[in-house]
């Protein structure tokens, strides 16, 4: 399958959400016919045409609910958005029809033009490609972000040129159907257990994070986290030319923290890149993402003055360990995007007073123990609600950790929290689960926590 195999033919996309539009709009543009469907029967026709506004083509054709036999027979290709498990139902029946698979990212690629700087990872990955992404624009004059940070790339591959630099946070959703997909500079930043309700093992979740290495040479680059063992081990099958960051190790050859120092060795010989504290993102989670991002940086040729300059700029990403105000002598701290333990760890770790933690939501398959076990001493209490608050609460108790609450509602929460917290503490959400269960993303989530704490 080829892009010219597209044009004039039908193309299922599965999805109506930003990356499904996204991948209509391209094909449309492109002369092939998509067809569009979704499963939700509660959504309308009219809805996904108002979503289509600015599409050019044949006028796409809409399926809602059930997708007839007579149509599977028509298809030359199938775009699945990135929350359609590949062993669905539907997903299923069109694989075993023949049907090729091109994920949103691989049906971008394909018509894009320029080169491609593609970071994935579990945690650090929008705060690591928004890094980058500034990085970038304060070099080159044709710049995207695009993909998991909520840009469509298919809607936006026609734009590029030649002297384009997309920048791509890519999930491992996303990676689990791409072929010709090829970055010139790629990052893993580490791999740690999340989303095993859909890849089912962790072998299984780590290899599609290795697909952002998908045509790789040793001409391209890839960064990857020296710190973690699966990134650490991937390096010896790696086909890029490898990039090392570490925040626990000096490096023979990478970027790596010493003392409040971060360095760059080469063959044994370091030189001094910045001190610590001339940025404003804190934790070790983001010393980590300001090497692996000056990294890539370096690796696109950007000079060192002005990847620097843009570092010392930068502030955190809304949602990510991000401070939102003190009130009555509390700290107020949103890790909305802390959705799975790793991440909540992180968030505890730039924690350096006694906090009230918000923790729980929906249940993604994740365990518990590591994210306890990292307290240390900070937690004050663990504030609990969502469909993991019971999970949790026990294996708090296997821990010996029992100074926990649970609550119903969200207001209950916020309203806890508010009340018992005393001047010199902190408050800080991050959740260590999704926000399914209650909110419809982890920006609601955070947003609704922002309000709150700036009426107090």
């Amino acid at each position: 399958m080829n892009a010219n195999d597209i044009r004039g033919n039908k193309v299922l996309v599965i999805g109506t959400g930003i990356s499904g539009i996204g991948s209509a709009k391209l094909l449309g543009k492109v002369g092939a016919k998509p067809v569009i469907f979704d499963e939700n029967k509660n959504i309308y026709e009219r809805e996904i045409r108002t979503k289509l506004e600015g599409y050019k083509g044949d006028e796409p054709e809409i399926i809602i609910g059930e997708l007839p036999d007579e149509i599977i027979k028509e298809l030359v290709l199938v775009v699945p958005s990135p929350a359609v498990p590949m062993d669905s139902p539907i997903m299923t029946r069109l694989i075993n029809a023949g049907i090729p698979v091109w994920s949103e990212i691989e049906l971008a690629f394909n018509f894009a033009k320029g080169r491609m700087v593609a970071i994935t990872g579990t945690n650090g990955k929008t705060t690591t490609t928004t890094l980058v992404g500034e990085i970038m624009k304060a070099h080159f004059s044709s710049t995207y972000v695009v993909g998991n940070i909520g840009y469509s790339y298919a809607e936006r591959a026609l734009e590029m040129n030649d002297d384009t630099v997309s920048i791509g946070e890519i999930s491992s959703f996303q990676l689990e159907a791409v072929d010709n997909f090829h970055a010139n500079v790629s990052a893993i930043l580490n791999i740690t257990p999340d989303h095993l309700n859909r890849h089912h093992t962790m072998e299984c979740y780590a290899h599609m994070k290795e697909n952002i290495t998908n045509r790789q040479t040793k001409d391209d680059t890839c960064v990857l986290n020296f710190d973690n063992d699966y990134t650490r081990k991937f390096a010896d099958r790696c086909p890029a030319k490898v990039v090392f960051f570490s925040t626990q190790s000096k490096l023979e050859n990478g970027y790596y923290q010493d003392g409040e120092e971060i360095f760059f060795a080469e063959n044994g010989n370091s030189t001094r890149v910045m001190n610590i504290h001339d940025m404003n993102l804190v934790g070790s989670c983001n010393i980590q993402n300001v090497m692996a991002a000056i990294a890539m940086g370096r690796a696109m040729d950007v000079p060192m003055e002005t990847i620097l300059k843009v570092v010392r700029d930068f502030k955190a990403v809304e949602h990510r360990i991000e401070y939102v105000a003190t009130k009555n002598g509390v700290d107020y701290y949103n890790d909305s995007k802390g959705t799975n333990p790793d991440a909540a760890i992180q968030g505890i770790k730039a924690m350096d007073k006694p906090t009230y933690l918000i923790g729980g939501g929906y249940d993604k398959g994740s365990e518990f123990d590591e994210w306890i076990e990292a307290f240390g001493g900070k937690v004050k209490k663990l504030v609990l609600m969502g469909a993991t608050k019971e999970k949790i609460a026990e294996c708090a108790k296997k821990h010996g950790f029992n100074d926990y609450v649970l609550l119903d509602t969200y207001e209950e929460v916020l309203n806890y929290c508010s009340e018992n917290a005393k001047e010199g503490e902190a408050v800080l959400l991050s959740p260590a689960c999704a926000s399914w269960d209650m909110f419809p993303s982890y920006e609601v989530r955070g947003k609704q926590f922002k309000d709150y704490v700036n009426s107090l």
